[in-house]
């Protein structure tokens, strides 16, 4: 359930807006004059949505790699290679 708070509150209630920022690991939605403004998250929050970002990101670009018709390897011989390459 997300949580509203009129902008008023980052002035009045900031510990409290912090406070739900941390506990419930959500974003907290902030409105001005009864529209959507704002939102406000933890920066742990934050960079996990970041995180996710970047890893569908490169999903998306493993994905367009692997439909080209390029000569593919198994795992086990890519994990060969790397041996034989860290052993030099």
């Amino acid at each position: 359930m997300p949580f509203i708070r009129p902008i008023s509150d980052l002035r009045n209630n900031f510990n409290k807006i912090s406070e739900i920022c941390h506990q419930e690991a959500e974003p907290v939605f902030i409105t001005k004059n009864g529209q959507g403004n704002m939102v406000v998250m933890s920066m742990a929050l934050y960079e996990k949505q970041q995180a996710l970002l970047e890893l569908y990101q490169k999903l998306s670009v493993a994905e367009s790699q692997s439909q080209l018709n390029e000569p593919k390897i198994s795992h086990k011989e890519l994990i060969s290679k790397l041996r034989s390459n860290l052993n030099e």
